[in-house]
């Protein structure tokens, strides 16, 4: 997949990204009382850039100039904004 295929609930089998922008982390708690880390960062190939959502330990595993790919992952829109994440059932590996 290309990040120009995707859209609001589509599934990702299988999309590889480069990491051209990663934000501070925060820590946050569910609804049901979890907590943890998030990080914002952002992906892009040869058709376009998307907004990626990292959890817990994706944050420390991925940096700035990176190639990713993501399987299993899912996007939605949040704040009128797409974005990729590779969620429970996905997977982030490093390419480089």
């Amino acid at each position: 997949m290309k990040v120009s295929d995707l859209e609001n609930g589509t599934k990702v089998d299988s999309i590889e990204l480069t990491i051209v922008n990663k934000e501070e982390p925060r820590e946050f708690t569910s609804k049901y009382g979890s907590t943890g880390r998030v990080c914002n960062a952002t992906g892009e190939d040869e058709t376009g850039q998307i907004k990626l959502t990292l959890w817990r330990d994706e944050i420390d595993k991925i940096d700035v100039n990176q190639k990713i790919k993501i399987t299993n992952g899912y996007v939605k829109e949040w704040n009128g904004e797409l974005q990729l994440s590779a969620g429970k059932y996905g997977r982030i590996e490093v390419l480089e």
